[in-house]
Formats: C-alpha cells, sequence, structure tokens
C-alpha cells in the first residue's frame, strides 16, 4: 500500500544516533500495530512488453512517459511506481473492505490498461519474464548498490529486481495478545499458509526461453538470494521481537547519501552498524530505511505484507486477492485454513516444493483445495460482489479443483500456441 517508502532527503535529515536497544524496541513498536482485522490493500506489479515484439526490452523510462500521462492519482485513489527492470506497478489505497479495495483496483487497472494499450504496450501473463535477460533500466543510487549487493552471490538478485513480479496482499496485523484473531495467531498462521499460497497461485514456470521445472521460477529465485533478508522469520510467540531481531541480523545493502554511492561495507549488518561499526553513526532514518529493504515472506509495515504470491493473468489477480483475504480474515475460512496447512508443515522444505511441484504435490493439492473451497464459502460472509464471486469461483474450478496451478495452464498455452505472451488477456483486468 502507500506511504512507506521514504525519501532521501527523509532520511538524510538530522537525526540522533540509535542503540542497539533502542532499534530492538522501534524495530518492534513500528512495524506491529495491532488491529482488528478488516482494512485490505493491494499491491499488483506487472511485466511490460512491446504488443509488436514481446523480446524488445521496454525500460522503465519508457514506461514512465506512459505512466505521466495517468496524472498524480488514479481514479481509485492507487499510486504507481516502477520496479528496476521496468515493471509497473500499482499500489491500492487502503480499503475499508475486501469489496471496497476491490472496486478501487478495478478502476485503476481499467485506466491503466487504455493508456498502456494506446502506447502499444502490453502487460504479461506471467510472473517472471520468459524470454528477456534481467537488465536494470531503472537509474537510481538505491538500485545500483542493491544490483551491487545482490551480484556478489550470482544472478538471481539480478533477476529478482529486474525480470519478477509478484501480487502482494496487506492485511491488518491482528488484535492484542494471544487468543483467536490476535496478531500472533495471524503471524503464525500466515508463515504455515504460504507454501499454500505459493502453490495455489503459482504462474512463472519459464525461464530463458523454455520450461524450468519449476511451477513458480519467481519463487525459486526469490529463495536464492541474501537469504538474511529474504528467507522467512521465524515462527514465534513474540512475533514483534523475532521481527526486530530478523531486522537487525540482516545485511545492510544500502546506506542512502545525497553524494557518491550508497553501496554499504560488504558483511555490514544493521546490529553492528547500531553498535559502531559502520561508516558513521546509524540513525532512526537509517534505521527505517534499511526496513524497506527486507523482503522475507510475511513482512511487516503496521500491517502484514504478503509476499509470496506470483503476478497473475487477467482477472485472476482479483480471486488471488479474495482468497487470499478470506483465508486469514474469514473466521470460519482462516480456521479451516488452519487445520489443512497443519500436514503441510511437515513436509521437509515446503516452500521450495510448492514453488516447483504447485498443487501437483498431493499434500499441497489436499490443502489447496480446502483453502479455496473455504474462502469460496466466505465470498458472501464477506458481503463480495457478484463478479469476485464468480471470478473465485472459476479460478477454485479451473484450478484447485484439478490439483493444477496457473502455470499449468500457461504451459498448455505455450505447448499449443508457441507463445509466451497473450496480449490480449490483459484487457480482461477490468473485472
Amino acid at each position: 500500500m502507500k506511504g512507506w517508502w521514504v525519501s532521501v532527503s527523509e532520511v538524510e535529515r538530522d537525526s540522533p544516533a540509535v542503540s542497539e536497544t533502542d532499534a530492538e524496541m522501534y524495530v518492534a513498536s513500528v512495524c506491529f500495530k495491532t488491529g482488528p482485522p478488516g482494512a485490505v490493500g493491494v499491491e499488483i506489479e506487472r511485466i511490460v512488453h512491446d504488443v509488436s515484439d514481446v523480446r524488445r526490452p521496454v525500460p522503465a523510462a519508457e514506461v514512465r512517459i506512459v505512466a505521466a500521462e495517468l496524472g498524480s492519482e488514479l481514479p481509485g485513489g492507487g499510486a504507481v511506481t516502477f520496479e528496476p527492470g521496468g515493471q509497473f506497478e500499482v499500489s491500492s489505497a487502503c480499503g475499508a473492505d475486501l469489496s471496497s479495495v476491490i472496486d478501487a483496483v478495478r478502476a485503476d487497472l481499467r485506466v491503466t490498461d487504455q493508456y498502456f494499450d494506446d502506447a502499444g504496450l502490453s502487460f504479461s501473463s506471467l510472473a517472471l519474464d520468459p524470454v528477456r535477460p534481467p537488465v536494470r533500466t531503472l537509474d537510481h543510487p538505491r538500485y545500483t548498490a542493491m544490483e551491487a549487493h545482490f551480484d556478489r552471490a550470482g544472478q538471481a538478485g539480478r533477476t529478482m529486481m529486474c525480470s519478477t513480479a509478484s501480487l502482494q496482499v496487506c492485511l491488518e496485523a491482528g488484535l492484542p495478545g494471544n487468543g483467536p484473531g490476535s496478531a500472533v495467531q495471524r503471524w503464525q498462521r500466515l508463515h504455515r499458509l504460504a507454501p499454500v499460497l505459493v502453490a495455489l497461485f503459482a504462474n512463472s514456470p519459464f525461464h530463458q526461453g523454455a520450461p524450468s521445472g519449476w511451477q513458480s521460477t519467481r519463487q525459486a529465485v526469490w529463495l536464492g538470494i541474501d537469504p538474511s533478508r529474504a528467507s522467512p522469520v521465524q515462527d514465534s510467540a513474540d512475533p514483534p521481537a523475532a521481527w526486530a531481531r530478523y531486522a537487525l541480523d540482516a545485511s545492510v545493502l544500502c546506506i542512502p547519501s545525497s553524494r557518491g554511492s550508497w553501496e554499504a561495507p560488504h558483511g555490514l549488518t544493521m546490529r553492528a552498524w547500531v553498535r559502531g561499526h559502520g561508516p558513521r553513526p546509524a540513525t532512526y532514518e537509517d534505521l527505517h530505511y534499511h526496513l524497506s529493504t527486507l523482503f522475507p515472506f510475511i513482512r511487516p509495515r503496521g500491517f502484514l505484507e504478503i509476499r509470496v504470491i506470483d503476478a497473475q493473468a487477467g482477472s485472476d489477480w482479483e480471486a488471488a486477492a479474495a482468497i487470499t483475504t478470506a483465508l486469514v480474515d474469514d473466521e470460519q475460512a482462516a480456521d479451516i485454513a488452519a487445520d489443512a496447512c497443519s500436514p503441510v508443515a511437515a513436509l521437509p522444505d515446503a516452500m521450495m516444493i510448492a514453488a516447483r511441484d504447485g498443487l501437483a504435490n498431493p499434500v499441497l493439492g489436499s490443502a489447496g483445495l480446502s483453502c479455496a473451497d473455504a474462502a469460496l464459502a466466505a465470498m458472501d460472509r464477506m458481503k463480495a460482489d457478484a463478479g469476485t464471486k464468480a471470478t473465485v469461483e472459476a479460478f477454485v474450478e479451473q484450478y484447485a479443483a484439478r490439483n493444477r496451478s496457473p502455470a499449468d495452464q500457461r504451459i498448455d498455452d505455450w505447448r499449443r500456441t508457441g507463445s509466451f505472451s497473450d496480449p490480449a488477456q490483459r484487457k480482461e483486468n477490468v473485472g
């Protein structure tokens, strides 16, 4: 949702140095703000192609030119941002409930689709660019430093930055305490649900011009980058404390500056920096910016940002947002999902298996269908409109009920047509 990233000018304001103890308290208090379930946000990333030549790179500057015609705010209240490889993102305003945010995003996508269509550009039906190499076209010192940081460990980081797209669902953290609907319960359940969400919505089966052997190659890429900032936060009875430990133990990706490079010293963690081992004393603004460079499966930002879902084709974004919200916010559906996910936790590496096999894995297939059915049954209780209910029902029938993920359909389409992209698919986004 809107309003998270800080600007360079904000980072460089005068600010007192922060101690290790104060840093832990700050991270825990800022990132976990308890509140009752209800509010929803959605962030939709999309890979941009030239309609006439899907292999032509479309740089961020070209995407910006088209987006500039949209104005400062979309009709549904959403905001536009850009990813390093030229991916286009619509971040919704926070909605009071599922229906309101879906209505708003429909309006935003209707407008953006028209502008990009008029410019001869299309949005990929996939969550990982299937043919183009990862090339950073967004020139910003943050991304220059990020690229250098990830390049030390191989290609996965650059691919993540420049070639992937996700759908992020943002929900309230939950109530105080440890009971039903609490932040502790929602945090724990979401981490157990995450592999099922990967399998249900896997939609990136290609890489470098051929099937990759993974249903969600996007998630496989994420599993291959710096684990100090992309691995899951360990399940805990005290999520704020667990997140604070995670954040301070993560490596520092970049140090914003108005002069010169933003690259951080190799191997510097945030904990070491606040202990005095960095290039200068760390401030609260430095700490806040550091939080924006952490990418775990579930990221607390005052609310909970679910980061494991592949970008979807056409109107399937709506099914993914509705199903995910129901499995967390609807009490009956959440209870069913919790039971269904118990066998998944026994898998040796549930996230890797989910990314590789999707719902073809029998444990994930069973859990996915139970979760999808529970979410569909919750649509009336969540006051979803007829369009959303129909989209969810069609998604469940086409995929979960058949132990298939969207990736299976993408592979079928490729075998039939030889094409990785269907520009006409984008026209279905209006819901």
